[in-house]
């Protein structure tokens, strides 16, 4: 992957996928939004236009892994995904462990007191920000 440029950090979800980017020198990741899974077609059109569109450079795709470290079934579906996205868009993919980002992102929002709705159009987008700066933060 490139020293420099945009990253998009991504929380895989067979449903909805938060997605959150960083800024070029890749210093602090903002959450960005959700997509809500379509289509095979559909999906690949709108992550092409997105990495486009923001300028993306490379992928930062969440890996769930279990406590001991192994892969299991999600992991399995979150590398076809992030391998599907490098394929459409042409760029590189980085797996990272994304251990405790969707708890850790529900407790930042809640100490936020936000409400149970508020939380949850928020959690996924905010689970990729979390991932995507431990991403930033481990390889500097």
């Amino acid at each position: 992957m490139t020293a420099k440029g945009r990253l998009l950090g991504v929380d895989y979800g067979a449903v909805r996928v938060g997605l959150a980017v960083c800024d070029s020198e890749r210093i602090i990741a903002s959450p960005l939004t959700i997509y809500h899974r379509r289509d095979g077609e559909r999906d690949a059109d709108y992550f092409k236009e997105l990495v486009r569109s923001e300028q993306i450079v490379g992928l930062v795709v969440g890996l769930p892994v279990h406590m001991s470290g192994e892969e299991g079934g999600k992991a399995k579906e979150a590398r076809a995904f992030g391998d599907r996205l490098a394929s459409v868009t042409g760029l590189p993919v980085v797996y990272w462990d994304e251990r405790y980002t969707t708890a850790d992102a529900e407790s930042h929002l809640r100490s936020a007191g936000l409400s149970l709705q508020q939380r949850k159009e928020r959690l996924d987008k905010v689970a990729a920000q979390i991932l995507l700066q431990a991403y930033l933060d481990a390889t500097k």
